[in-house]
């Protein structure tokens, strides 16, 4: 009986984490939406909004990292489900930075928002790349509520479309440049949003990668 009722205690425990986690995960998700909008439109106050919910997921790490440890110290897990809590910690920590590039994009668009001049650079370009990686966020964080390892790894090769897209956004930045050299500073600035976007698209990635 007491084995059992350890167990079964471990079992909530593991929930707990793994609901926090998905919790985290959609906060992310939702931040990327209000990120990318932010963007389009060049809106501070959208931006202002997800930059002052970031320091949410920023607890949220903390908090399901440290029930992670509290757990692994007192259950002292098999490797299976050690294994899974390394997962989770990870997976969290990439959940962590991807708030941290949507972060940096919407610090980037306060400091766009009143420059005129950056009309003539190709921004809502940015939108397709942008609504990939939100899909590949959302789709990794279902392939690990599931633990579907075909659905994660389709991830993997998906992010090479993000990759493609960052690229070719990055070729029209220049074709612009070359046509009017008054776009440089825009474009430069751009590119770190284009580059922010990319990055995002690696953590929803690495997500996949620690449900296989």
């Amino acid at each position: 009986m007491g084995d059992k009722h350890i167990s079964t205690q471990f079992d909530v425990e593991l929930n707990a984490i793994s609901t926090r986690l998905m919790e985290m995960g959609g906060m992310v998700e939702a931040q990327l939406q209000q990120g990318i909008e932010a963007f389009v439109s060049l809106d501070a106050t959208i931006a202002d909004g997800v930059l002052s919910d970031e320091k949410l997921i920023n607890q949220l790490e903390l908090e399901i990292d440290h029930d992670i440890s509290s757990v692994i110290g007192r259950r002292q897990p098999t490797a299976r489900d050690l294994r899974l809590l390394i997962a989770m910690s990870r997976m969290t920590s990439n959940l962590e930075r991807a708030g941290d590039e949507i972060a940096r994009i919407c610090r980037m668009v306060k400091l766009l928002a009143d420059r005129p001049e950056l009309n003539r650079v190709p921004r809502i370009e940015l939108r397709t790349a942008a609504e990939m990686a939100s899909m590949l966020l959302h789709k990794s964080l279902d392939a690990f509520a599931r633990l579907d390892e075909h659905m994660a790894l389709t991830i993997l090769k998906e992010d090479d479309l993000i990759d493609r897209e960052y690229e070719g956004f990055v070729r029209k930045l220049l074709t612009y440049v070359l046509e009017d050299t008054r776009a440089i500073t825009g474009a430069i600035d751009m590119l770190f949003v284009a580059k922010a976007v990319e990055r995002i698209g690696d953590h929803a990635k690495n997500l996949a990668e620690s449900t296989i």
